[in-house]
C-alpha cells in the first residue's frame, strides 16, 4: 500500500496544523483554504515562521493560522482578520524562547505586516499574533492588546 504524503505549507509547518481548529470541529465547520490562501501561508511561513523557527531552535506551536469566514465569525474574529486570506499565523513557544523574546526577535529581525502581543501578563505576551502580506504593503506595525472587562485596547509599541 502507497503511503500518503502529507502536504506541507513549509519545513516545520503541515498543512493539518495550519488548518486546525478544535472549534471547527466541534461545531462541523470546514475550514479549507482556497489555493490562493495556501501560497499565502507558503509566503507567511517563508518569510516569518521559518527564519523564526531556525532562530529559536525548537518548535513552535501554531495556534491558529487559516480560519474560513465560518470559523472566523464563530470564534469571534475581526471580520477584516488577515487569517481570512491566510496571511496570519497566532504562535506560541514551546520551550525554545519566550513568546517576548519571539516577538521582540520578529520587531527587529523580520520583515511582517501587522505583530501583535497577545493579552500579556507582566509583560509576556500569551500568544504572538503575526501577519504578512507583501514586501511592498507590509506597515511593520508592532501593537499589544490588552482586555480590560469587555474593552480591548491596542497600543503601538516599538519593543514589547
Amino acid at each position: 500500500m502507497k503511503k500518503l504524503k502529507m502536504k506541507k505549507i513549509s519545513n516545520h509547518i503541515s498543512y493539518k496544523e495550519a488548518t486546525n481548529s478544535n472549534y471547527a470541529r466541534q461545531f462541523g465547520i470546514e475550514n479549507k483554504p482556497t489555493a490562493e490562501h495556501i501560497k499565502n501561508m507558503e509566503t507567511l511561513a517563508e518569510a516569518v515562521f521559518e527564519p523564526l523557527r531556525e532562530w529559536v531552535g525548537k518548535p513552535i506551536k501554531v495556534n491558529s493560522m487559516y480560519r474560513s469566514e465560518s470559523l472566523n465569525k464563530g470564534i469571534g474574529g475581526s471580520s477584516v482578520s488577515s487569517h481570512l486570506k491566510g496571511q496570519a499565523i497566532d504562535i506560541t513557544n514551546m520551550g525554545g524562547k519566550s513568546n517576548k523574546e519571539m516577538l521582540n526577535y520578529i520587531i527587529e529581525n523580520l520583515d511582517y505586516d501587522q505583530v501583535i502581543s497577545e493579552y500579556p501578563i507582566d509583560g509576556e505576551p500569551q500568544w504572538i499574533h503575526v501577519s504578512y502580506k507583501n514586501k511592498k504593503d507590509n506597515r511593520k506595525q508592532a501593537l499589544e492588546i490588552k482586555r480590560k472587562g469587555k474593552y480591548y485596547t491596542y497600543t503601538g509599541c516599538k519593543k514589547c
